[in-house]
């Protein structure tokens, strides 16, 4: 067992090694390769122990990675690859000394073929059919090697402990600046929003957008001390978790996080959730709990918007309603979603909001903070509670405020410490001076509109002076769905 300062002390060298090769160039290339390094490390200690199993059963244990593709084969310290060899090893196809020709590493692994559902051949394939090795030394790899052999995945203190770390990992990925924020969201909001909608175990849990998978993950962490026999394990195992992400990166970080976290078969598509009509979604196909932050301000082809009903180039209000059918009946959503989808009146979001209205019981909406997804994005943003019981009364309205002076920067982010209060009073849907309860009626009248601040019964809404940045993304959006509705308008007027 390794303590957890001498696990952050092995990754962050392992961070400070990768940093110096020529072929990385940021947080989310070293990122990506501790990823894979660490999961083949996982994956063969979690190989050994079905190993010792096995023979305590008097069973036969057929391992999936053998050979020279065996992870205790070439990483040893005396008789393993290093240098030009390591590289090509991994990168290229080779021969070995009989000079029969082999496949590349990561080639070998993006092949393997499942034999059966469950098959760890299959997330093995899925992970590395969306992995490219940046590293051009051999050398500083085999150091990077070196330093993942002496973390112990056979010691469950330092699965724990290493899923933290991981998290910590993506974190700062995200702050690393560039698109790859878009696929954090600060782990304080997910803890609140799974606390608030309070998954169950048999409940069949889903994220369209999952990204690294932290809503997912934390879904599982909530789950874990509801599964108290062996076959409640094997529902959470296999049965309960499921996500979507369309990028290979990211998507490969999700499979490694859950994996951390004790998911022995995480069931992550890789996709377009947006390519699907959702008109034939059927019944057996929703889920009962739905958590999700789609991606801010993205654009789709006309093609993709003709697999909905109302049809938009903002992905939001395709999200939204993708999300909205894919949610069984008595099933419980989350979503966070930028602060313009809920004041703009645009057709797409009119209908929509109208309709998701009478289709779903929009029961609340939390107001964050300016600032929460810093430094990927300054815009304000909410997140909308729901769920398929009975159409809407009324909203129950809550702004998280935050103490007098402070605003939310990169380095001093949203914590857990800003969602207790709404924590304590959300079950009984207290009216306060930071909630508020408005009838739908009222809403409707004011078309649509799910700001908080608009109906807030305290006063105008005061904030204080944002970064320059939070301002210009704010107006990026807003322009940007000004053009939505322009280019709708056109639409309209080329088809009339």
């Amino acid at each position: 067992m390794t303590s957890k300062q001498e696990l952050t002390n092995i990754i962050k060298k392992c961070c400070d090694i990768l940093r110096t090769d020529d072929g990385i160039t940021g947080a989310v290339h070293y990122t990506e390769v501790l990823s894979w390094l660490l999961y083949l490390k996982f994956f063969n200690d979690k190989e050994k122990e079905r190993e010792t199993l096995a023979k305590l059963n008097g069973e036969e244990h057929h391992p999936v990675l053998t050979g020279p593709y065996a992870w205790d084969k070439w990483t040893d310290s005396k008789t393993g690859k290093t240098g030009k060899d390591l590289i090509e090893f991994i990168n290229s196809d080779w021969k070995d000394e009989k000079g029969k020709d082999k496949l590349g590493l990561i080639e070998h692994l993006s092949t393997l073929k499942s034999t059966k559902k469950g098959d760890p051949r299959e997330v093995i394939a899925a992970i590395f059919q969306n992995v490219t090795n940046r590293v051009s030394n051999g050398y500083l790899l085999k150091d990077v090697i070196d330093e993942v052999k002496r973390i112990d995945f056979e010691s469950d203190k330092d699965i724990f402990s290493m899923s933290h770390i991981y998290e910590d990992l993506l974190k700062n990925m995200g702050e690393g600046g560039g698109n790859a924020g878009e696929y954090y969201t600060p782990r304080p909001l997910i803890k609140a929003i799974v606390k608030i909608v309070d998954p169950q175990i048999n409940d069949k849990v889903y994220d369209p957008a999952c990204g690294t998978g932290g809503f997912l993950a934390e879904a599982y962490m909530h789950l874990n001390p509801q599964a108290k026999t062996p076959t409640l394990r094997k529902v959470l195992n296999s049965e309960t978790i499921f996500g979507i992400e369309k990028t290979p990166l990211p998507y490969v970080m999700c499979l490694m996080n859950l994996t951390l976290h004790g998911l022995d078969y995480p069931q992550i598509s890789k996709q377009n959730t947006l390519g699907r009509d959702i008109r034939q979604i059927e019944d057996h196909e929703k889920y009962n709990v739905i958590l999700a932050n789609p991606p801010f301000g993205g654009k789709e082809q006309k093609m993709v918007q003709k697999n909905f009903p109302i049809e938009s180039n903002a992905t939001e209000v395709l999200f939204l309603q993708h999300i909205e059918k894919s949610l069984k009946l008595n099933g419980k959503a989350a979503v966070v979603v930028p602060e313009g989808v809920l004041f703009q009146t645009g057709s797409a979001y009119a209908q929509f909001k109208k309709q998701f209205l009478e289709t779903c019981n929009v029961h609340s909406i939390v107001s964050l903070p300016a600032g929460v997804f810093l430094p990927y994005a300054g815009v304000k943003t909410s997140v909308i509670f729901f769920d398929k019981t009975k159409k809407t009364k009324d909203v129950w309205f809550y702004e998280v405020k935050l103490p007098d002076g402070q605003r939310l920067t990169k380095k001093n982010g949203i914590t857990e410490d800003h969602f207790s209060d709404l924590l304590k009073i959300y079950k009984n849907r207290e009216q306060t001076e930071n909630s508020w309860l408005v009838p739908v009626s009222k809403i409707i009248e004011e078309g649509t509109n799910l700001s908080a601040s608009h109906y807030n019964p305290h006063g105008i809404e005061t904030e204080d002076l944002l970064e320059p940045e939070q301002y210009a993304e704010e107006i990026k959006l807003l322009l940007s769905d000004s053009m939505t509705q322009i280019d709708s308008l056109i639409n309209e007027l080329e088809e009339s």
